[in-house]
């Protein structure tokens, strides 16, 4: 079988694990940079072309698109699907997922625990946004902030209305949120591959930081999760139409609510942390899943 894996470098961990159970499972794998794809976009033979030659044979994508390149990284997914290619995340799960606003309303809309939100461009009534939510302490995001970028928590109601005007002075779209005190600066990332968790870590901040990402200093340990919250991951991933993603859950009073469905989860922390080769699981997975026509949105959408 031949793979191919979008990522701008083959040098990141996530790729070179894939690469490597790949090969180890006997597949041919090709690491494909999408920013350096061209597409001839045709009713009757689309063709993706890299680096002066077509890309022809390919059975399966795994997208690693990030999301400074959603845009363009989803259209050459897309066009892989219009060849008739595989993908273990559609290019429409990728986009969907990737509108922090978009996803956490389509969770909504099905039931999923989610921390009150509020969604505002530019509002005079910084006052009532702010009660909405349940008041201070509250946490500000940026609609297209990434790794805890453009996350910033407001412990008062003079910072919270000082953060809120200042995202609006850049003309930024924001989202507020509860903050969730009990769960004390940690959160669990649920892996999901095939409607399964496979593996999951709770991340803790370091020090006085709030956010648990990794790339932020936080650190990573092994947990046991709870079958509600396995059942909200594998729900919350099957809403945003995800095969491959990491599912990030905060345990509150009233169960877990999910705060991201990430579309390219980074296999670093969770697998040094568990243990688990979740490389090996997503190609196995592609194993019992590339089939031509499989993809079920032929590029629609």
């Amino acid at each position: 079988m031949k793979i191919v894996i979008l990522s701008r470098k083959s040098s990141l961990y996530s790729t070179s694990a894939l690469v490597e159970a790949g090969i180890k499972a006997g597949h041919e794998i090709e690491v494909i940079n999408p920013l350096r794809c061209y597409m001839n976009i045709t009713s009757h033979n689309p063709s993706i072309h890299y680096k002066g030659k077509r890309v022809e044979g390919v059975d399966a994508v795994i997208p690693r698109i990030g999301a400074s390149i959603t845009f363009f990284g989803t259209a050459v997914v897309r066009q892989f699907e219009m060849m008739d290619v595989y993908s273990v995340n559609e290019s429409i799960a990728i986009t969907r997922s990737r509108d922090k606003l978009r996803s956490l309303q389509l969770l909504s809309r099905k039931g999923i625990g989610l921390p009150v939100t509020g969604f505002a461009s530019s509002t005079k009534f910084t006052g009532d946004l702010i009660d909405m939510v349940g008041g201070a302490p509250l946490v500000v995001k940026l609609i297209e902030g990434t790794q805890g970028i453009g996350v910033v928590l407001a412990e008062n109601r003079q910072a919270a209305e000082s953060v809120i005007q200042a995202f609006q002075g850049l003309k930024a779209n924001i989202l507020v949120q509860e903050y969730i005190n009990e769960s004390k600066g940690s959160d669990i990332r649920c892996f999901v591959v095939g409607g399964k968790v496979v593996a999951s870590m709770k991340r803790t901040a370091a020090g006085d930081e709030f956010r648990s990402n990794i790339h932020r200093g936080g650190s990573a340990i092994p947990v046991k999760i709870t079958p509600e919250e396995r059942s909200t991951a594998v729900r919350a991933a099957k809403i945003m139409g995800l095969n491959i993603c990491g599912v990030d859950l905060l345990r509150s009073n009233h169960g877990p609510v999910v705060m991201e469905v990430n579309s390219s989860p980074g296999l670093e922390g969770i697998e040094k942390a568990t243990g688990i080769d979740i490389a090996a699981k997503i190609i196995t997975f592609i194993e019992k899943n590339a089939k031509p026509g499989k993809t079920k949105t032929r590029g629609k959408g």
